[in-house]
């Protein structure tokens, strides 16, 4: 458990690389915000949350693994991961941000997130 990251992650990586290519500023990890969000685009009042598909329990194939050893134990873990997300999310838009959550499975395929990156940002 020590190795995993919740910060600096592979596919956080990705999304702030292509954000700032797009020419977009942003704050890392705002304290002051529900959730600490991933990146925040303060100008455009925009929040970008990058979750992986196993701790989140996306749809994906990634999020539908089922740990061999306590089972239980990770069922509830995430389970709870998912309420908070939602908690957070519904916080953030109460208080005026919109929010864009990627997927650490769509990070695989560039052109699109691109894409859906544009079209969120405006750019």
């Amino acid at each position: 458990m020590q190795a995993i990251r919740s910060k600096d992650t592979k596919p956080e990586l990705i999304v702030r690389s292509l954000v700032h290519r797009m020419g977009f500023r942003f704050r890392l990890h705002r304290k002051d915000l529900p959730g600490t969000p991933d990146l925040v685009l303060p100008k455009h009042h925009k929040i970008v949350l990058v979750h992986g598909c196993f701790w989140h329990m996306h749809s994906c194939s990634n999020g539908k693994v089922v740990p061999k050893t306590n089972a239980e134990f990770w069922r509830e873990k995430r389970a709870t991961n998912m309420l908070r997300d939602r908690k957070t999310r519904r916080s953030l838009q109460k208080r005026g941000w919109q929010v864009l959550t990627v997927w650490e499975c769509q990070t695989k395929n560039i052109d699109s997130l691109t894409e859906r990156l544009r079209l969120f940002l405006g750019g």
